[in-house]
């Protein structure tokens, strides 16, 4: 114990937060772990002593790039010999981190779950001895969940490939249901795994729901909310189509981020925004992840999420640093719809799924010199309101089916439709699952009790009292 006081220090903290001596003693020990830990409240450093203190090679999966690159940067800082191993990185310097990898030079290495497809890497991996796996956003791998990502669903195969070594499972925001089949699809039972759970309750966040009407409305309250207090800023939409109608009647200096700017330009406003030299951005939901900044004291929703777990997650990028922090949800009932019309273009049927992958694989050059807009035209349909197209990419490569990017111009076919992209009864659960998430998200909007109970106990947690801080108390 004393050795993990002093590697505390070293990493530049005077005590343990929450269940992070517990959960990282469990790991030194062996014991597989599943740990629930609210946004802000050091998870990363429950893979990150372990891989400073047990030897070997420590891999951590995780979903998104940005949250590799902040991960790999907090690992560097602590005296960790850490990488990551993505696709926006030269054929080069993945090569050269390869060799880095066989050569056993790391002692922690970051990847997302479609890298165990790589051989290269499978090959590069294997000249070591893995002490542990840790799944980052652990969420992820639950059909059920709010962020469901097919690779994650292999991390049995994973675990087994590796020899079997001391698995710890990650996530700030998961169900009872969820957290049972995080553990199944990693392959364990419920009975053999440790689970600490620290609760999902951030006393520093008051939740307030305005329940408002029309576009004007809203932006009228939002000014208002600005002005009130001139703090560091996220505002949430669901539609870019909006964000951009906003950002040109706000009238205040702001940054803006989505997934129609180009890279560079996300890359450049996300670092304005981090370096403090903007401190208001408008953004979809995917600004955010993997960005540590402690003192953002608002997040303003102008339209409602799909589901708690993804509004939870959100607003849960506000206070890092403990200080009172407010968050506003604009709630318009006629938003319902945009969120409908989220779930119809987020299920295709198996015959648009089928014209989309036989398009790409017929005809890839065309697809790729025309892009998004003129695939969308050569499948018969021109409303860019209609998100069916983005979603079968997404599926495609989530699934493994393509490799590549539209908007890189090198999207191509690499295998087979598997029967989970093309069965009718399966894409209906799925349908039927995200709708009743998203009348839980407006049973809590509509309900008059406290809002921080109401998340609690959608979590599982009943034993909180009321905040005394929302716009219900």
């Amino acid at each position: 114990m004393s050795r993990l006081l002093s590697v505390l220090k070293d990493f530049g903290f005077e005590k343990f937060r929450g269940d992070q001596e517990s959960v990282i003693q469990c790991v030194l020990d062996k014991k597989n772990v599943l740990c629930l830990m609210p946004t802000g409240m050091g998870k990363s450093l429950c893979y990150l002593m372990p891989a400073k203190v047990m030897g070997g090679l420590t891999i951590v999966i995780s979903p998104l790039i940005a949250l590799m690159n902040d991960q790999v940067d907090k690992a560097k800082q602590r005296g960790i010999r850490a990488s990551c191993i993505h696709s926006l990185l030269s054929s080069e310097e993945r090569e050269k981190r390869y060799k880095k990898l066989s050569n056993q030079d790391y002692e922690i290495i970051f990847v997302a779950p479609e890298r165990f497809r790589k051989k290269e890497f499978l090959e590069a991996v294997a000249k070591n001895k893995v002490s542990l796996l840790a799944i980052d956003e652990a969420h992820c791998i639950s059909e059920w969940g709010h962020d469901f990502r097919p690779d994650y669903t292999r991390i049995k195969d994973f675990r087994n490939y590796l020899n079997n070594p001391t698995i710890l499972m990650l996530t700030a925001t998961a169900t009872p249901d969820v957290q049972k089949d995080i553990v199944l699809q990693a392959g364990l039972h419920w009975d053999d795994v440790r689970k600490f759970h620290s609760g999902i309750q951030r006393k520093n966040l008051s939740l307030n729901v305005l329940d408002l009407y029309g576009f004007e409305n809203k932006l009228e309250k939002l000014k208002e909310i600005l002005d009130h207090r001139h703090e560091t800023t996220i505002v949430y939409f669901s539609l870019i189509s909006t964000l951009e109608k906003v950002s040109e009647k706000l009238g205040i200096d702001h940054l803006k981020y989505h997934g129609q700017l180009p890279r560079g330009m996300r890359n450049q406003m996300q670092k304005k925004f981090i370096n403090g030299e903007g401190n208001l951005i408008l953004a979809t939901p995917a600004f955010g992840l993997g960005i540590d900044k402690r003192d953002i004291r608002q997040i303003v929703h102008f339209e409602i999420p799909g589901n708690i777990e993804s509004y939870y997650q959100e607003v849960g990028r506000a206070g890092r640093d403990g200080e009172e922090s407010f968050c506003f949800l604009l709630y318009d009932d006629d938003d319902v719809s945009i969120q409908m019309e989220f779930m119809k273009w987020a299920h295709p049927d198996s015959e648009f799924i089928h014209r989309v992958y036989q398009e790409i694989k017929n005809h890839p050059d065309k697809v790729n010199a025309q892009g998004v807009d003129g695939l969308r035209e050569t499948l018969h349909f021109k409303s860019k309101k209609d998100f069916r197209l983005e979603t079968v990419l997404n599926l495609l490569d989530r699934w493994g089916v393509s490799e590549g990017d539209i908007l890189d111009h090198n999207l191509k076919i690499v295998s087979e439709l598997p029967s989970e992209l093309t069965n009718s009864e399966q894409q209906a659960k799925r349908l039927k699952n995200n709708q009743t998430k998203l009348l839980s998200l407006i049973q809590w909007v509509k309900s008059p009790a406290c809002r921080a109970q109401g998340i609690y106990k959608y979590f599982g947690f009943d034993e909180f009292p009321v905040c005394q801080k929302c716009d219900n108390d």
